[in-house]
């Protein structure tokens, strides 16, 4: 960063304009501000740091005193810098904020903060922002420190350069870092540390899946892990080996284990087939036994006569299975005959029903069947009376429909002008209202600025007791801690003046001390020394004074300390009650209540002027509307009541006309009547079909019957009623089949048992004892599923210990490399982060470097001091850790 030149202009101490040319005072190198307390030399340097960072360093930050209270009230406070950054060339323009006098009116009112960014491209400015976030982050990225950083590193404020000597390591580390920009080292730390807790994260995920492995194999083995392994860490046992040789053991133990169980299992097969032979063979007699022993209880039991009778039945039943046909055909001849009659009776009924109404049809007895030609005919010609009226009867109800509709709009032509007439009435004092809230919607948009003045007024000064009273508290222990760090330097001072007097009163026997044999007195010149000064006992020494003054100098420094920092709190007690105008905080919030509740009314008030101004327009605007609508809905009445009169007089002569037709005709309407006639033709027509059917319903009967009389006599059965009583329904006759098949069956198979010589046989050999023999089968099968069991159990858990010995083994070669390279991963990130005993300074690698930088800085640093300083202090880097500091490499020493 280089700076050029700089104007500035009612900022600080500075009334008018002034301009400073550093590219002149540049070119001796150095250069000094020099001047009377109060000259303005800290305000230039206040006014760079403002231009670059809109702020200045310490207690002078409070924006209220960086405007020159000597200023003209029209004179806007300034501060333009030209600098390089990072070798480009700016102009930085800057105002705090600052109160105005109005354009318009009395008062004041308040200019914003403000910026200007230029750089010089092509010999010409080029705005680049007036945001002002947007200006500090370009500040701070060109420059490279916050400001903060920038106030710690180039513009120390005066009594702070101690702060940064006795700060701790860590907190150089984030200061140097930004300044010497070693990021990418800490980039370097930041990536073996994630590396190597990457690597842990795989690792421990390789260590649970063996662990979960070996706890498998332990399971399924049904052994217990070897004593002293920790199921939670296994790296040990992983590393030399001794999970696989245990995997080894269990799959040899378990695999002689399986093979004593395929043994037993195969002679426990033996033993059952043996016993399951024996039961067989028994079986096989008790069964050829007992059938012999049923076969001769059948035969002994047989019963000729009954089985003759259940033959008998079945041939008649044969005999009869022909006529079913003929006799089902009678019967549903008869059954067709019976429901036609009835259905006949129901449509003459039906059709006297409708014919009651009708004087030709009233007291006359059923008609013939001659007779119904004749009647059908004159239903015929009523229906086409009737229809021949059905123009009339459908412009009879689109007349009455018209009449309706007429009278329905009639009525509310007269109801709507009724109404418009009353609103016509009302018109004028709703258009007075409305313009009456209209101007008072006008004047409080007027008032509006006005109470917005006195709300923020009233709010800033609510906001002023708020921070006043907590100010006091913080004002007064600020007081105290001052007089009391006051009190502690002159203590200090005192007992410094005292030893430092004591030890000049003492000097000659500290100079006595000095002295070598033979050496020269550096007061009197004399080599001889006859009688030497002698320290009285508990006299001070140098070490002794050096001590006291340090803590002279460090209470000091804490006055100076505590001096900026009531000055700090006393400037704002004295803004704050200048704002709050000696204005309890009660009464600034009872003032903020009524501002806010005045302001609210105005500006609902106010809010409300457009629309009500709308308002007026419409209600103008609907007054002229609601005349055009009432004349309109006068001139609409009258065409209604001239079309109401003639569709009313045609609605009367067509009435006249079908009442005439309909009287004694049992119809109310001409419709009914047409329905009336349609339904009698189709009652009528419906009961000259019936009568057709029954007709032939009962030919059909009468043939059927003699067709089935002859047809019984010829299958040798005396009458109809006798062969219906051989009939078997199908599921009798099944049964009778089935019976009579039986006991032939039951009766082969007796005779062919006993006929067998095999059965023979075994009826002549003594019972087996069966119960005993499936005894002994079933203790067999019972050991030999056992022995199965345990042969399958042997199995499985070899199979098991296979596949899970083959997991394991890929678990632990997959996990061997990334123990290895876990384990060379932690040893650099420890070393690098000042972890790792290797690193004996303890020093992380990006202290390490900022530590070479540092110390050429101090050397740098240490050139200027012992000129200025007369060679007394000196700076000097140390590696060691300072107190309460873990790691070292940033820690400084002054020596006097």
């Amino acid at each position: 960063m280089r700076l050029h030149s700089m104007t500035i202009r009612a900022f600080g101490p500075f009334v008018d304009s002034v301009e400073v040319d550093f590219d002149a005072l540049s070119e001796a190198g150095l250069f000094l501000l020099s001047g009377p307390t109060g000259a303005g030399k800290s305000s230039v340097l206040d006014a760079v740091c403002f231009a670059l960072y809109g702020d200045v360093p310490g207690d002078r930050s409070t924006a209220g005193r960086l405007r020159c209270d000597q200023a003209a009230e029209g004179v806007a406070s300034r501060v333009q810098l030209e600098v390089t950054l990072s070798g480009r060339r700016f102009r930085i323009e800057r105002s705090p904020r600052w109160d105005r006098p109005k354009k318009r009116g009395t008062g004041m009112t308040t200019e914003q903060a403000s910026v200007v960014v230029s750089e010089l491209l092509d010999d010409v400015w080029q705005p680049l922002t007036t945001r002002l976030d947007e200006a500090g982050h370009l500040v701070t990225g060109l420059v490279g420190l916050t400001l903060t950083q920038f106030c710690q590193v180039a513009m120390l404020p005066q009594g702070r350069f101690q702060a940064f000597l006795r700060a701790k390591s860590e907190e150089r580390h984030a200061l140097l870092r930004q300044v010497f920009r070693t990021s990418r080292f800490d980039r370097i730390e930041g990536w073996l540390r994630d590396r190597r807790l990457a690597l842990q994260r795989d690792s421990q995920a390789h260590a649970h899946e063996v662990a979960q492995l070996v706890g498998r194999m332990s399971e399924a083995a049904a052994e217990s892990l070897p004593l002293g392994w920790d199921i939670a860490d296994l790296a040990h046992e992983a590393a030399k080996g001794d999970i696989e040789s245990w995997t080894h053991e269990l799959l040899t133990t378990s695999t002689g284990h399986r093979d004593q169980t395929r043994q037993g299992r195969i002679e426990a097969d033996r033993r059952a087939t043996e016993a399951a032979s024996a039961v067989d063979l028994a079986r096989t007699t008790s069964r050829l036994q007992r059938a012999h022993g049923d076969a001769m209880a059948v035969l002994g039991n047989h019963d000729s006569a009954a089985h003759d009778e259940l033959r008998r039945r079945a041939t008649r039943a044969d005999r009869v299975e022909p006529l079913a046909e003929l006799d089902a055909n009678v019967a549903e001849a008869a059954a067709t005959s019976e429901r036609l009659h009835r259905q006949a009776t129901e449509r003459m009924r039906a059709w006297r029903a409708l014919s009651t109404n009708d004087p030709t049809g009233v007291d006359q007895p059923d008609p013939e069947l001659d007779e119904l030609p004749t009647l059908l005919a004159g239903a015929h010609r009523a229906l086409d009376t009737a229809r021949a009226l059905r123009p009339d009867a459908d412009r009879l109800v689109e007349v009455t429909g018209l009449c309706d509709e007429v009278a329905t709009g009639l009525r509310d032509v007269s109801a709507t002008a009724a109404a418009l007439e009353q609103q016509l009435s009302a018109a004028p004092a709703r258009l007075r209202q409305a313009e009456e809230s209209l101007a008072s919607a006008d004047a409080a948009s007027a008032r509006l600025a006005s109470t917005a003045s006195d709300l923020a007024s009233a709010q800033a000064r609510v906001d002023a007791t708020v921070e006043l009273a907590a100010l006091r508290p913080d004002l007064g222990a600020a007081k105290a801690d001052r007089d009391a760090a006051r009190a502690d330097v002159v203590l200090l001072k005192e007992r410094w003046l005292a030893i430092r007097e004591a030890r000049l009163d003492g000097m000659a026997a500290e100079i006595a001390s000095g002295l070598a044999v033979g050496g020269c007195c550096p007061v009197c010149g004399s080599a001889e020394h006859p009688r030497l000064a002698v320290s009285a006992p508990g006299s001070p020494d140098a070490a002794a004074e050096r001590a006291l003054r340090k803590q002279v100098d460090d209470a000091e420094a804490l006055l100076v300390a505590l001096d900026d920092q009531l000055r700090h709190l006393e400037t704002q007690q004295a803004r704050l009650l200048s704002v709050t105008a000696s204005c309890s905080a009660l009464d600034a919030h009872q003032a903020l209540d009524q501002a806010q509740r005045l302001h609210q009314e105005t500006d609902a008030l106010a809010s409300t002027a457009g629309d009500l101004r709308d308002h007026v327009a419409e209600q103008r605007e609907a007054q002229g509307d609601l005349v055009t609508q009432r004349d309109e809905a006068v001139q609409r009445r009258v065409d209604l009541t001239s079309r109401l009169e003639l569709h009313t007089a045609e609605r009367d002569r067509l009435r006249t006309l079908i009442n005439a037709f309909l009287n004694g005709s049992g119809a109310t309407t001409l419709p009914e009547l047409v329905d009336l006639r349609t339904n009698q033709l189709d009652a009528l027509s419906e009961l000259c079909a019936a009568y057709e059917e029954v007709a032939r319903a009962d030919r059909d009967l009468s043939n059927a019957t003699r067709a089935l009389s002859a047809a019984t006599s010829g299958a040798g059965f005396t009458s109809v009623d006798d062969a219906r009583s051989a009939r078997l329904e199908p599921d009798e006759r099944r049964r009778l089949d089935e019976q009579i098949a039986g006991v032939e069956e039951k009766l082969r198979a007796a005779r062919a048992v006993t006929g067998d010589p095999e059965h023979v046989a075994a009826a002549a050999l003594p019972r087996p004892d069966l119960s005993a023999l499936e005894q002994a089968l079933e203790a067999a099968e019972s050991a030999s599923r056992e022995a199965h069991s345990d042969d399958d159990e042997a199995t499985r858990r070899l199979a098991r210990l296979k596949s899970l010995d083959e997991l394991t083994r890929k678990a632990l070669t997959q996990w061997a490399p990334l123990r290895d390279e876990l384990d060379t991963a932690a040893r650099l990130a420890h070393f690098a982060e000042g972890k790792s005993s290797d690193n004996t300074l303890r020093m992380r690698l990006s202290a390490y470097v900022l530590a070479h930088r540092l110390s050429q800085v101090v050397a740098a640093a240490n050139e200027r001091l012992s000129t200025m300083s007369d060679q007394r202090y000196t700076l000097e880097h140390t590696d060691q850790r300072g107190a309460g500091e873990t790691r070292g490499g940033l820690s400084l020493r002054v020596r006097d």
